[in-house]
């Protein structure tokens, strides 16, 4: 009998989730010697709820039957903590996963730069445009995207590393033939096509409100590094955060609007030095470059349009990065104010939200600040900030001092 069945037995004993599970293998050694045991020996394992132990005392293995039955018919691998294939880096957080189940190609994550990418279900535009645009291009320079399948922010990151490519990879809250939410059922299928679905929970499992925080451990314990793209002061995305941390991950964020609620998290996670501040995808990238010699492609231009990388190439100037004062470092030339380059509205408007088209045909002539731009948009504030900030960060617009804000491009309509 494969030993297969000891592992999802063991698994779906109920009370004896986090550290009873532990305590039990700790005791046993294995999960089939475990299943041999008797109610004398799980009582002397110490700290074991009732629940627990009158679980353990059903020695049938006829759920794990139907599970090992379920995985057949809908092509779902099982890992174990005792497989090779197992990720080292996952299996060394605090209570791993005992079973992982996986569906579509195997992913050596031990030798990948996989980077988690977590934030808010209500997104905004700002923060959806962002997560696309960093998670294609954290895939295109090499990296693994690792993140979930919920609507907002996790969905822009599967589809940002899909619109290269791929690879990329969900964890799920639930069974992987439980789809969630029903409408990214093209999503499920384009992630196993080139990456991988993974979960702990057996197929034929509802995605419930509990089980996503302890999901998050699996996204940031799979990871060398998390990304918080947008979070509010107590989310879910900051639950995956304290994970990294105490798995002693790499923490970035992106910065937002100062008055956005959903970046209220991700900003005070940048003040309080818990994050590095991250514009693009080498400000992440630049920390694995040593450990993993030859996995990246590095350089800021590689993966951008060419008139973004034109532009910032001629050198707008942008803030300092966390951890780096720019004293005594080289600031690229400022850009000539009359050096525009000239984009034609068919060929971006799918790049741009209305907010950021209405805003870059409101800056003509010098620098403008912000409070110009809302007085001549009628766009309000929140709104404009975060326009802005998606411009800068595509290099359509350069912030100068006394905070103006100077258009690098310049829309035909044509």
């Amino acid at each position: 009998m494969s030993n297969l069945k000891y592992w999802i037995w063991l698994s779906l004993r109920k009370g004896l989730a986090g550290e009873n599970t532990e305590r039990v293998l700790d005791r046993f050694g294995t999960p089939e010697l475990a299943h041999a045991a008797d109610e004398e020996a799980y009582r002397m394992v110490g700290g074991l709820p009732e629940t627990a132990i009158r679980s353990l005392m059903n020695k049938s293995l006829d759920q794990a039957d139907v599970v090992l039955g379920d995985c057949e018919r809908f092509d779902i691998q099982l890992v174990t903590r005792q497989d090779a294939t197992y990720p080292a880096l996952l299996k060394s957080i605090h209570q791993p996963p005992l079973v992982l189940y996986w569906k579509g190609k195997q992913i050596a994550f031990d030798s990948q730069v996989a980077i988690g990418m977590v934030g808010a279900r209500q997104a905004t535009p700002y923060g959806v445009q962002t997560a696309t645009k960093l998670a294609a291009e954290l895939t295109r320079k090499g990296a693994l995207v690792v993140t979930g399948m919920a609507q907002g922010i996790d969905a822009a990151c599967v589809k940002g590393a899909l619109k290269v490519g791929g690879p990329v990879v969900s964890v799920l809250a639930g069974g992987i033939d439980r789809v969630y939410p029903r409408y990214h059922q093209d999503l499920y299928e384009d992630v196993a096509a080139v990456g991988a679905l993974i979960s702990e929970y057996p197929p034929g499992t509802d995605h419930k409100g509990n089980h996503f925080p302890v999901r998050n451990r699996i996204i940031s314990g799979l990871s060398v590094g998390v990304i918080a793209v947008e979070s509010a002061r107590a989310s879910g995305t900051l639950l995956t955060v304290n994970h990294a941390i105490e798995q002693d991950r790499e923490v970035f964020a992106v910065p937002g609007p100062i008055d956005a609620p959903q970046s209220e998290g991700t900003n005070r996670l940048i003040q309080e030095g818990s994050a590095k501040l991250i514009m693009e995808a080498d400000d992440v990238l630049c920390e694995f470059v040593e450990k993993y010699p030859g996995k990246l492609r590095l350089g800021r231009d590689a993966a951008l349009p060419p008139e973004v990388a034109a532009q910032r190439l001629a050198g707008a100037a942008g803030a300092p990065q966390h951890g780096d004062s720019r004293k005594g470092k080289e600031r690229p030339e400022k850009q000539n104010k009359d050096d525009v380059v000239y984009l034609r509205w068919a060929d971006c408007k799918d790049k741009l939200t209305d907010d950021q088209r209405s805003v870059l045909l409101a800056m003509d002539g010098g620098g403008v600040q912000a409070d110009d731009l809302v007085e001549r948009t009628q766009i309000p504030a929140r709104r404009v900030l975060s326009a802005l900030t998606v411009l800068q960060i595509q290099g359509y617009v350069t912030e100068e001092s006394g905070k103006r804000f100077r258009a690098a491009v310049k829309l035909k309509m044509e």
